[in-house]
């Protein structure tokens, strides 16, 4: 837009004109005078304005409004964004960002000074965006934001679905839509939030908390918006945001803008959809496919039971048939003649046993009969021991050793015993 100037024009003037211009006038203008003639001729003429320059010395006053600087090489001009006109602006104004700005210029009396008000802002072309992106990312990645190991499964069945995004857009109407075509049975909390323009990221950041919050809880959280620049979708991109997204406890699907649309939301999301449409697929299943697989597999269990039913008649057909049910005595006769016969074998088995046993019993009787030392004192044979004292058992005696003459002996016959004192001793020769 083309804007006019404040011309000033001076005529030549002779050196009496001079000389009377040195003493004070009596009509000279106060400060305020001058400066309300200024402001009114500045804001008549620079009421509707563009300024392109590079943001600088930017302030968020505590009462919400932005305070800033816009510069190219050779001057600098002050602007300001009232609180109110924040949510119109197209990008989150800061330092460095090359924008143009629409606005009006306005006059500050009592300082004298003047300032662009802005009431929209934009990016100038997508260098500067694409830089700031591309810092992001790396800073977000280092720290393991983006890592693939991190992201969590979407329910297959999901019973609450909250939506994220704006309540009048396209994208919401797309994608339930497609939601409910595919899977009516889902309850869908919608979560509005601005999706675009200065304070977006903040808002949508404070939607996405809100939509972890509900009770009952949801199952999965739907991201989406619809299509747009770089400078639309920026909000997807603000580190608010996609912090957000990562310590959301519930997992989050992101369905923004179009197929070829990449933001660092769509990279930090659990999963990340194509478009809202996309999105509404992948956080539902195909209920017709659902419905028609329940079917099917109502159809395959009622043959299977079908089936079962029929063998089960047939197998008590056969047992019906079978000779347990014509004649059920004929089973207690077998198994009687049974008992009979395995009685039978074990009494001759038992039978046989005892006889083993007396003839094994009377073979190791006559062993111990054989070497029975009475036996042996029968044939002649006697036992000698030393007459100790009663209470200590015999030892018989079977050497000369240890004994000494007048020792008391004892002698054991077939028919008694025989008490006698030792009188002499001698040795055989071949046991000296």
């Amino acid at each position: 837009m083309m804007t006019r100037g404040l011309v000033l024009h001076c005529a030549a003037m002779d050196d009496s004109q001079i000389s009377d211009r040195r003493s004070p006038p009596q009509d000279a203008m106060s400060v305020s005078e001058v400066t309300s003639r200024v402001k009114e001729h500045l804001e008549s003429r620079f009421s509707d304005v563009w300024v392109t320059g590079e943001i600088s010395n930017l302030v968020r006053a505590s009462s919400g409004h932005i305070y800033l600087s816009l510069k190219d090489e050779s001057a600098l001009l002050r602007g300001v964004v009232w609180r109110g006109a924040i949510p119109l602006l197209a990008i989150e104004p800061v330092d460095g960002l090359q924008v143009i700005c629409h606005g009006r210029l306005e006059l500050y009396p009592p300082r004298g000074t003047y300032q662009l008000t802005i009431d929209r802002l934009h990016a100038v072309g997508t260098g500067s965006l694409e830089a700031r992106l591309k810092k992001l990312h790396a800073s977000l990645e280092r720290e393991g934001i983006f890592a693939p190991g991190r992201k969590r499964p979407i329910p297959v069945f999901p019973r609450r679905i909250a939506v994220v995004t704006s309540p009048t857009g396209a994208a919401i109407a797309d994608f339930l839509t497609t939601l409910f075509s595919r899977w009516r049975s889902a309850e869908v909390i919608v979560v509005p939030s601005r999706v675009q323009g200065a304070g977006a990221a903040e808002e949508l950041a404070t939607a996405l908390a809100r939509a972890a919050q509900l009770v009952p809880a949801v199952d999965v959280i739907a991201l989406v918006r619809g299509g747009g620049s770089l400078e639309d979708l920026w909000s997807f991109n603000e580190e608010v945001l996609v912090r957000a997204i990562f310590a959301s406890p519930v997992p989050v699907v992101s369905g923004v803008g179009h197929e070829i649309d990449v933001t660092l939301a769509d990279l930090v999301a659990d999963l990340r959809a194509l478009t809202p449409t996309d999105a509404a697929v992948r956080v539902s299943p195909d209920g017709p496919q659902v419905a028609a697989t329940l079917d099917m597999m109502g159809t395959r269990l009622q043959s299977g039971l079908l089936r079962r039913i029929e063998m089960a008649r047939d197998r008590i057909s056969q047992l019906a048939r079978s000779r347990i049910f014509a004649d059920p005595e004929r089973l207690v006769r077998d198994r009687a003649a049974t008992l009979d016969q395995q009685g039978a074998r074990l009494h001759r088995l038992a039978t046989a046993a005892v006889d083993r046993g007396r003839e094994r019993l009377a073979a190791a009787a006559a062993r111990l009969e054989a070497g029975s030392p009475l036996k042996l004192l029968a044939r002649g044979w006697s036992v000698t021991w030393i007459d100790a004292e009663p209470a200590k058992p015999p030892a018989a005696l079977k050497s000369v050793a240890g004994v000494e003459p007048g020792d008391a002996i004892v002698t054991q016959l077939t028919d008694g015993k025989l008490w006698s004192r030792v009188e002499r001793i001698s040795s055989d020769a071949q046991h000296t």
